[in-house]
């Protein structure tokens, strides 16, 4: 990979767009259904769940403002269009699937902003942008799931939206690291900066000071 990152670099990919001003954390379909080993969408992602425990805490305290999103669909899916239809699995987020919630221990508390959403982008159809413009937000430290779905369409609109994108990837899981990494290499390549979750905490800590 060391190798590619060069190629990359010397093509002129890879710059760091900073970090902004006013951030918001964005949370992205942390729910159960990626959490609960008899969904199909099963993730394996508990260690994922750990570090966005932690980033949320951090975000709370610093008085970075947390938005959350999920996904919900008329039962029969009529409002998820040909994206229903590619994704069979997507039936497990019909109103009232309890696969659909958030888990226990990463909830919204009282206040915080939920996008609810039937396609993968946190941003297409929710009118998210306009409400982060008109909260000041400048850039999205975003977490969730899945890395190549919702993920990588959430970061990559907040670019085209004009927010920075700054993608914590200890924080995002897929079915399989070897599609995480890939995803996770061309959004850093393209579209989004990358922040460890020490570099995310630091940065809530430097605006709570």
């Amino acid at each position: 990979m060391a190798g590619l990152d060069e190629d990359y670099a010397r093509a002129g990919f890879n710059k760091s767009l900073g970090f902004g001003a006013q951030p918001v954390l964005l949370v992205i379909d942390f729910v159960m259904a990626y959490l609960d080993p008899d969904s199909p969408l099963h993730a394996g992602v508990e260690a994922e769940l750990k570090v966005n425990e932690k980033l949320v805490a951090a975000a709370r305290a610093a008085g970075v403002p947390v938005i959350w999103t999920n996904v919900e669909y008329e039962p029969g899916g009529a409002d998820g269009g040909h994206f229903y239809r590619k994704i069979a699995a997507l039936k497990v987020f019909d109103r009232g699937s309890p696969l659909g919630a958030f888990p226990p221990s990463l909830r919204p508390a009282e206040g915080e902003r939920v996008v609810t959403k039937q396609y993968p982008s946190a941003f297409f159809g929710t009118g998210l942008a306009e409400t982060l413009r008109d909260m000041g937000v400048d850039c999205c430290v975003i977490t969730g799931l899945s890395t190549s779905g919702c993920v990588r369409a959430s970061a990559l609109d907040a670019l085209q939206h004009g927010f920075i994108p700054l993608v914590v990837p200890e924080a995002c899981g897929d079915r399989d690291p070897a599609v995480h990494d890939a995803n996770i290499f061309d959004l850093k390549a393209k579209y989004a900066d990358m922040l460890s979750a020490d570099e995310a905490l630091a940065y809530f800590s430097r605006l709570s000071a």
